[in-house]
């Protein structure tokens, strides 16, 4: 049986190693030995999702294959398979998860220098051209959350800001452009 993208068993999908997954831009990434960036929070975050996946998820899914299985004839039976589907997403998480715990490196507030932009910390910049004025927190690629202004230190606007000291305008290449920030102030989680 092979491991798919996502952790899920399908002929749609492309087969993985067990150790690779697909960020979201597409391309796999070895997992075995990349260090994970967390904050604090993000540690817990991760933690707290293992925990619910190990003991709440895996439970419940087993449940739902157990309930399938007594609809008889599972060769056509959509609730075992979904069922299925779910648990080896499932345990495919969890292998993920248990991998980027075991290569976390934690970034506490004492380590965020406020001299130059850093992983950890809160940066205030302002878009030169419309002078709109965003806060971002830079974090590690396993916590970012765009939604939340926490940009991956990896982003091509955390590239763009990452050692840079306050005052700086850089300029950051996005697909409809350049876009040029002013690093208006960095502070401490």
């Amino acid at each position: 049986m092979k491991m798919y993208a996502g952790g899920v068993l399908s002929s749609a999908l492309i087969p993985l190693p067990y150790n690779q997954i697909i960020p979201m831009t597409g391309e796999s990434v070895e997992m075995s030995d990349k260090e994970v960036i967390l904050t604090p929070e993000g540690l817990k975050k991760l933690e707290e999702e293992l925990e619910t996946l190990k003991s709440v998820k895996r439970r419940e899914v087993a449940e739902r294959i157990k309930v399938a299985i007594g609809y008889g004839d599972i060769s056509e039976n959509s609730e075992y398979e979904d069922a299925k589907n779910e648990q080896a997403f499932i345990e495919g998480r969890i292998i993920t998860l248990e991998k980027m715990l075991r290569n976390a490196r934690i970034i506490n507030s004492d380590e965020i220098d406020t001299d130059a932009v850093s992983v950890g910390a809160t940066v205030i910049v302002e878009d030169l051209e419309f002078g709109d004025i965003t806060e971002y927190t830079i974090v590690g690629t396993a916590e970012s959350n765009p939604l939340q202004n926490k940009i991956s230190n990896e982003s091509p606007v955390g590239k763009a800001i990452l050692g840079k000291k306050k005052g700086t305008v850089v300029d950051v290449s996005v697909p409809a452009g350049v876009i040029q920030y002013k690093i208006v102030d960095i502070k401490k989680l």
